[in-house]
């Protein structure tokens, strides 16, 4: 169980019946969130926001002050989050860009391109030269995307591997001498080596991510050492942990920031850049609903709630039980009986006509009844954007931004 904020609990129990199911975000504890991590943070450290995970524009405008940029992955993103906060930079990533989104990209001036592969820095390269005609001076901004080998050790503890074995994300390590000898000897003199990016793994603790910042850095210099130039960019990525079976258990960014203090101080003049996402948006969100039936079936209760997994995925998706707090509410205003619970441990199932709607197993609710509120926490990432919404075509959930 987890429990939300006044403000939270507030809105979701002035909410009507037909008001939800709700997204609620609270965008005082986002910005308070998001200054801690941005204080924590050592000089020389930039701070990017994966806007993969929640591209809503409150939550990108309420990180504006505490970011050095944004990390888009899509055309579609580049767009979005290029309309909602215009003045920041933008960092282009993720495998398979397209010619077109590489267009736009260039058009729109984005700081930076995270190259994935040989064939996608050629395309770059074309493009840049045909935009670069008219500021023939110009010159795009290129971090090479690495999957980097690590021990097995070092993403032990992950719980979703991105790179260090086979995946389609990144250059191979063999291919980095060629990668870099065409951006430095005159073949793409439109393109501008700025350095190496590699986010190797989601789910790790300051530790481990420390770990692979260094292993990353080292290799980088080692690299940058081996050809004579000069490495001014690092980006070692996001995937900082976000403990759903224990919310209050989060990422220690104290002792990261010290950590990369320490690496930045072994680098003199290398600029570090972190890419977190769910790290820093999960724990602003809350998806309210209300429950419609508590059913008894071999022994077990289920409660049966507006809305469910199309409009939260993650639970489905990883298979683990989302932290809830449950919101009693008195009222019944039906002449028909109102379910209840029987027993203490209720598991929260939604409306889809899938066993795999659920949303949380064995939740202690003792005397749960149809009508009461239940307000799913750390659903401030990778919830509704990542969801199948039309399933079913149940009724879209609305969206509340608190503290704006």
């Amino acid at each position: 169980m987890t429990t939300p904020t006044a403000a939270v609990r507030d809105r979701v129990l002035a909410l009507s019946s037909a008001e939800l199911p709700a997204y609620v975000y609270d965008l005082a504890a986002l910005r308070e969130h998001a200054a801690a991590v941005r204080a924590a943070l050592p000089g020389g450290v930039e701070l990017h926001y994966a806007a993969k995970a929640n591209p809503e524009p409150e939550i990108l405008a309420a990180l504006g002050p505490y970011v050095d940029g944004y990390e888009v992955s899509s055309g579609g993103e580049l767009a979005h989050v290029g309309k909602a906060v215009p003045a920041h930079p933008l960092a282009f990533g993720g495998p398979g860009k397209t010619p077109a989104e590489i267009a736009a990209a260039l058009e729109r001036g984005v700081a930076r391109f995270h190259v994935e592969s040989t064939h996608e820095l050629h395309m770059l390269a074309e493009l840049a030269a045909r935009a670069g005609r008219a500021a023939p001076d110009a010159r795009v901004a290129v971090l090479l995307r690495f999957n980097l080998p690590l021990s097995e050790g070092s993403l032990a503890g992950s719980s979703l591997a991105m790179g260090g074995r086979p995946t389609p994300f990144g250059l191979d390590p063999s291919h980095a001498d060629a990668a870099v000898r065409l951006l430095t000897d005159g073949t793409h003199p439109h393109l501008e080596l700025r350095g190496v990016h590699a986010h190797l793994a989601s789910g790790l603790g300051a530790p481990e991510q420390l770990a692979v910042a260094e292993s990353v850095v080292t290799w980088a210099a080692g690299l940058a050492a081996r050809h004579r130039v000069r490495l001014a960019e690092v980006n070692v990525g996001g995937g900082m942990t976000v403990d759903y079976a224990d919310p209050h258990r989060r990422f220690d960014w104290t002792a990261y920031g010290a950590g990369l203090a320490r690496l930045a101080a072994a680098h003199p003049g290398l600029t570090l850049r972190i890419e977190p996402g769910r790290a820093l948006t999960a724990y602003c969100g809350w998806y309210a609903t209300e429950v419609l039936d508590v059913k008894h079936s071999h022994g077990e209760e289920f409660a049966v709630v507006r809305g469910g997994t199309h409009h939260l995925r993650t639970p489905a998706t990883k298979g683990h039980d989302q932290p809830c707090s449950v919101l009693p509410v008195d009222a019944w205003p039906h002449p028909w009986p109102r379910p209840s619970a029987r027993h203490d441990r209720v598991t929260l199932t939604g409306q889809l006509c899938t066993p795999k709607d659920v949303l949380a197993r064995n939740v202690p609710a003792p005397g749960l009844r149809a009508g009461d509120r239940v307000a799913f926490g750390l659903a401030g990432a990778y919830a509704w954007n990542i969801s199948h919404h039309d399933f079913l075509m149940h009724p879209r959930p609305g969206f509340h931004f608190l503290g704006r």
